[in-house]
């Protein structure tokens, strides 16, 4: 079996890696946890060393790293170039804090000396997607590396080069053998690694079933898990909000990383008073969108990741169609070479519409009227999904409270939902559970052990 390596923008094979074998992986699981024993007793000023020389590899090359990620899954360069960047600050935030974070955390118990202790877990496995290439493995990755453990990596089929990159990165960055490990092997293999008694934990980020398969196999093996899923952001915008900022959010929300974000902006709740206006605007503003080739920096729509997700995208935008669905732009593939799809526009997307609950992994967004605020919450909170969301009012205060009545794991007020290293990212519902970033990053997989003195004397 190889795993192969194909421009997006072109449809052409780059490179191949030949796939390990099932005892290939088994001698990886055997050098992480060899690895781990002594890596779990370096100080964190050692540490601490190796994930700044980590960020300072990608700064140094980070234009080489952003054509790498660009021809694997065909992100506009400017999008891999700030995705490189976002990850040298996600390894010096864990560098500088992690020891903070990790500190002992007394129990203030009146009668005793008590404090929590947190300890590396051991060998954990890395399941990770195409779409933020490099981001997605670091956040998972530096964290985890930074508290003790050791990590296995099985990264998408599609990203060889950057999974190779990434493996190389870290082991110029001073780790010792076995502490990162990349690992080209087929979805099957999964269970191999999480089933093996020295592997303590597993995160995926990736679609809603991939969660069901490695949420069941953790909790068969009694494993611990981290989920980040799909996600159907609600857009809501009030009759107060500022229409110029608003259509560029929404534009930006809806197309960045070409729409493949479990994180972009997805349903546009649009208070009635305001909606044809909105309309209008937004309908002009996707129109205006450049598709081309994703190197050149006048491109403002890249295509997506692979021919499947074009053509599935396709499927799914036709099934909303045939079910009543209006299509007010696109709604089609342009005829060039390469995955791309047109920019996208569909109203009229009923509850009873396939699509209703489903995520659409590209630049279609799907825009609903409401009569008022309460409408627009009642709406936002029918998905089975619950990653992000926004609202965009010039009232902050009532902004903010329609926000805490949205339920998901994240929202954001004349924004679209973002990640940076200091706050934490998770959703709820179908979109997972468990916080990746910020200090709660760093917690999901060590012992919180507590330690009790006995009475004072």
């Amino acid at each position: 079996m190889t795993i192969t390596s194909v421009n997006p923008a072109t449809n052409e094979t780059i490179r191949q890696f030949e796939a390990l074998h099932k005892d290939d992986v088994t001698d990886a699981v055997n050098k992480a946890h060899e690895a781990f024993q002594a890596w779990q007793k370096t100080t964190f000023e050692q540490r601490k060393k190796c994930m700044l020389k980590f960020a300072k590899l990608l700064r140094d090359d980070a234009d080489e790293y952003a054509r790498i990620i660009t021809l694997d899954m065909g992100k506009r360069i400017s999008e891999s170039q700030y995705e490189i960047e976002y990850c040298a600050n996600i390894a010096e935030y864990y560098a500088n804090g992690a020891e903070e974070f990790l500190a002992d955390q007394s129990m203030n118990q009146d009668d005793a000396d008590t404090y929590l202790r947190h300890e590396p877990l051991g060998v954990l496995l890395g399941v990770m997607p195409w779409n933020f290439p490099f981001y997605q493995v670091v956040r998972f990755a530096t964290p985890n590396i930074m508290a003790g453990n050791t990590i296995l990596m099985k990264h998408a089929s599609n990203v060889p080069q950057c999974a190779s990159t990434i493996e190389d990165l870290y082991k110029e960055c001073g780790l010792p053998d076995g502490v990162y490990q990349n690992l080209f092997i087929p979805s099957e293999f999964v269970e191999v690694i999480v089933s093996d008694s020295r592997v303590q934990g597993v995160s995926l980020t990736g679609s809603e079933p991939a969660g069901r398969a490695v949420a069941a196999l953790a909790g068969k093996n009694l494993k611990r898990s981290v989920l980040e899923l799909g996600g159907n952001d609600p857009f809501i915008v009030l009759e107060d909000a500022d229409l110029d900022d608003v259509v560029e959010k929404a534009v930006q929300g809806r197309t960045v990383n070409a729409g493949q974000s479990c994180v972009a902006s997805k349903r546009f709740i649009v208070v009635s008073d305001i909606a044809d206006e909105f309309m209008k605007r937004f309908k002009q503003a996707m129109s205006s969108l450049q598709l081309g080739d994703p190197m050149d920096e006048e491109t403002t729509l890249a295509p997506l990741s692979s021919e499947s997700a074009a053509v599935k995208l396709q499927e799914q935008v036709q099934s909303s169609i045939d079910a009543g669905a209006t299509v007010v732009l696109g709604g089609d593939r342009p005829d060039r070479e390469g995955a791309y799809f047109n920019p996208t526009i569909l109203t009229d997307v009923t509850p009873d519409n396939p699509t209703f609950d489903q995520e659409l992994f590209g630049p279609v967004a799907t825009v609903y009227v409401v009569d008022d605020e309460d409408a627009a919450v009642e709406l936002a909170n029918r998905s089975s999904y619950g990653l992000g969301g926004s609202v965009y009012s010039t009232d902050r205060e009532r902004a903010e409270r329609i926000a805490c009545r949205v339920h998901t794991g994240m929202m954001f007020i004349n924004q679209p939902t973002k990640s940076q290293a200091e706050l934490p990212f998770g959703g709820i519902k179908n979109s997972g559970y468990g916080r990746e970033l910020s200090h709660l990053g760093i917690l999901e997989f060590v012992n919180k052990k507590l330690i009790h003195l006995g009475p004072q004397s």
